[in-house]
């Protein structure tokens, strides 16, 4: 046995081989990955200390059921934020964009011992992509989290930070990756996460502060592009950008006779003054306007038991996937071939849009990527647009023209929805085919603009990544 060797034509870093000596508690070969131990050796040549050593307290949160949302979730303006994954950023900041809320009940209940303050220390425990992803609280934070992020108390936001900046280096993520365990979806216990060598170095916390200064810059100058969008629209429409009128009482009431009354709704919101003249000002518009009724083709997906989820296999789309920006693979479940090829309605092509019907109503996603993709149940309304530009018709109902419209037909309380019907009377300013692919182009280009300064975030967090491994190992 001791003289046999591998060919050299093999993938060292696929096909090795271990004395019985070298084998410790793991036994699967991904933690044995030649790589991964010469990187360990050097970590531990450097006598380093291990996150338990920096643990005040440890704990993970629970996700509330969705099914009961009226129980436990809330608006953004009265709740608790509910940090996920995707809030997480490598940069050790917070993201909100997509974040969720719960209510102080459940935040002081259920959820008590998972509370977030500022300066603690959030970490991914569950999920693809890079294990062990840490941002920090800010300043004046509460909030909380689910069951794929631990949070730490240091004592010390400096600690956090300093922390923070090593396990999101590729350093720190592949120690940590390499101590995960499971297939389809890694995960981390306690005893795994806190046994990380941390090298403790203030440069890391130093280059990733100018990641996150050159980071804010980039998404500064993107948001003002993006930003100028509505205003591009809705010259090119002939129309005045939506003011919000005063918070006065002769806006609040007002009289209407029966034969005012529209779509046989009674509640006094949907029928408010502040929407009528919205449509005053959409009536002026120099192009005609269609019902989206006239101009799509709307279906809604299937509905798939939760045990027939997979690990992998068709990406199954959900409420949360879908986003104004486009299709967010996150987190996405998976089904089987066959299921997919049972379910015809449900299934997704590249152009349709996905709308968003169920709790934050109003987004509306085009499909770009022309692969296998499956929908969940009724709370995504899946459409082909049989007249018109998909990119132009979608850029109009993420515009003020669609927002303004979504807010008036939602129904529900603190889960706002949305039905087919409601879509279907959704009125869109219709300019000839020509018009509508030119000002496509124009948004298109500005989107583009936009991404790349999001994408120099990408190259500068691997430069850094780059720049800190050669100051921690040489």
């Amino acid at each position: 046995m001791s003289n046999f060797t591998i060919s050299t034509t093999l993938n060292p870093s696929r096909v090795f081989i271990l004395q019985k000596s070298e084998i410790e508690k793991r036994l699967d070969p991904f933690y044995y990955i030649p790589e991964l131990l010469e990187l360990e050796k050097k970590v531990l040549a450097k006598k380093p200390k291990k996150l338990r050593d920096y643990v005040v307290s440890i704990s993970s949160g629970a996700t509330p059921k969705t099914t009961e949302s009226e129980k436990y979730y809330s608006e953004k303006e009265n709740g608790i934020p509910f940090l996920r994954v995707q809030n997480l950023s490598p940069t050790g900041v917070l993201e909100f964009d997509d974040c969720k809320y719960i209510n102080e009940e459940t935040h002081s209940g259920m959820l008590k011992r998972s509370q977030v303050l500022e300066g603690d220390l959030l970490v991914k425990i569950t999920g693809v992509g890079r294990m062990a992803v840490a941002s920090i609280a800010p300043e004046g934070f509460e909030g909380n989290i689910n069951q794929h992020v631990c949070v730490i108390r240091t004592g010390s936001k400096d600690v956090s930070e300093t922390l923070a900046a090593f396990l999101n280096s590729d350093i720190g993520e592949k120690l940590a990756s390499r101590r995960s365990t499971g297939g389809t979806r890694p995960a981390l216990d306690y005893p795994a996460l806190l046994s990380v060598p941390i090298i403790e170095d203030k440069r890391i916390l130093q280059i990733t502060n100018e990641v996150i200064t050159q980071k804010q810059r980039n998404e500064a100058d993107a948001e003002r592009l993006l930003g100028s969008i509505d205003g591009y629209l809705f010259h090119e429409l002939g129309l005045s950008l939506p003011s919000t009128p005063e918070n006065k009482l002769n806006n609040r009431m007002f009289y209407l006779t029966i034969k005012e009354i529209t779509l046989g709704r009674f509640d006094p919101y949907f029928n408010g003054i502040i929407f009528k003249s919205f449509f005053e000002e959409l009536s002026r518009s120099i192009y005609p306007i269609k019902t989206f009724k006239s101009i799509s083709r709307i279906n809604s997906g299937a509905i798939i038991n939760t045990t027939d989820y997979l690990g992998n296999g068709i990406p199954l789309i959900r409420i949360q996937n879908v986003l104004s920006t486009g299709v967010d693979f996150e987190d996405t479940k998976f089904v089987s071939e066959e299921i997919y090829n049972k379910n015809v309605f449900a299934r997704i092509n590249a152009g349709e849009l996905l709308f968003g019907m169920s709790g934050t109503i109003g987004r509306v996603a085009i499909v770009q990527d022309d692969i296998p993709i499956c929908l969940l149940n009724q709370r995504i309304a899946k459409v082909t647009i049989i007249k018109g530009n998909n990119i132009y018709i979608q850029t109009v109902l993420n515009s003020p023209i669609g927002m303004e419209q979504f807010k008036r037909i939602g129904t529900g309380g603190i889960q706002i929805n949305i039905g087919s019907k409601d879509i279907e009377n959704l009125k869109i300013p219709f300019p000839p085919p020509a018009k509508q692919e030119e000002i496509a182009n124009h948004i298109t280009a500005i989107r583009v603009q936009a991404q790349q300064l999001k994408d120099k975030t990408k190259e500068a967090l691997a430069e850094a990544s780059k720049e800190i491994e050669r100051i921690l190992l040489g």
